[in-house]
């Protein structure tokens, strides 16, 4: 207790010879040395003040600069952006074309495979018919009596060679021919050519004459379905479901039938038709499960948010 009433005196007198120091007057010089140190301060504090704003100017000129340099970079990437914008959907068309002629050319190749595998067959079947009917030709002339020449007055039959080998009346060389002036394959080849190299018009009028005169032939379904693929590539999508369903109920043995269901779909989608367009995509999945129709079929139905088709109840 003694100590703090000892501390407290000492303070107490620092205090008042503090202030006697302060109240006290002072000398005048005293107090005009403390007037120019003043002054001197207060001309550093203004110098440092006209330092720092020309600091401030120079920087806000620096970052003034900076900024517009960014906008022209900015202006310089959009530009170049809007270019490349343009490069891609350039490049996207010629895509898009490209990859449907090669769609075309690879559905012209897989006809003209048909087409050969066809051709094949029925010649293995001619040269089994020929192996028979020559087998049975012999057959007769080695258990025949050799034959003399026929006896003055006997009539030759309609078609027979006569004796001086020229064919007789009625035979099918001097029948008039029905034939049309240009062969099935030919015809089909041509206006296959046409269709994969753009000439739609002359096309669709090939594949309706091999319609119109080769009507059992087997590529006669693959000639309607083209004509449908016209009507498609045209826009004309009522006339192209037409052609397709043509396909699907004259030809029900055809090996476009997945296809032509498949092209009915998405051409109904075109018309805004989607409820049938939906039917007729889970149809193509329903009859032609594991096609590539069936999986674009699928893909299709995906695309434009419907289910895929139900599957049948156990």
């Amino acid at each position: 207790m003694r100590k703090q009433w000892l501390v407290i005196g000492i303070v107490s007198a620092c205090f008042g010879a503090l202030g006697g120091v302060v109240l006290s007057p002072q000398p005048a010089s005293a107090v005009s040395r403390e007037i120019v140190e003043l002054q001197q301060q207060v001309s550093q504090v203004l110098q440092q003040q006209q330092d720092l704003r020309s600091a401030v100017d120079t920087n806000n000129a620096t970052l003034k600069t900076l900024v517009q340099q960014s906008l022209d970079a900015i202006n310089q990437l959009n530009t170049q952006m809007g270019v490349l914008q343009k490069v891609v959907q350039d490049v996207q068309a010629n895509t898009g074309s490209s990859i449907s002629s090669v769609t075309q050319t690879t559905q012209g190749l897989q006809d003209n495979l048909g087409e050969v595998q066809a051709r094949v067959g029925k010649l293995s079947q001619q040269m089994t018919d020929m192996q028979g009917l020559l087998q049975s030709i012999d057959a007769k002339v080695s258990t025949a009596a050799p034959a003399t020449s026929a006896a003055p007055g006997t009539p030759t039959a309609p078609g027979a060679p006569t004796a001086s080998g020229t064919p007789g009346p009625g035979s099918a060389s001097s029948a008039p021919s029905g034939l049309p002036p240009i062969s099935a394959d030919t015809l089909y080849q041509n206006a296959l050519r046409d269709f994969t190299s753009g000439k739609y018009d002359l096309a669709r009028q090939e594949f309706s004459d091999y319609i119109k005169n080769f009507p059992a032939n087997d590529l006669a379904s693959n000639a309607q379905f083209y004509l449908g693929e016209i009507f498609y590539a045209q826009n004309d999508f009522n006339n192209a479901i037409g052609s397709y369903d043509t396909v699907l109920t004259n030809y029900p043995k055809s090996f476009k039938l997945a296809a032509s269901l498949y092209k009915k779909g998405t051409a109904e989608l075109e018309l805004g038709l989607k409820a049938s367009a939906i039917r007729d995509l889970r149809d193509v999945e329903r009859r032609f499960a594991g096609s590539d129709e069936a999986r674009r079929a699928q893909a299709k139905l995906r695309e434009i948010g419907a289910t895929a088709s139900p599957r049948p109840r156990q």
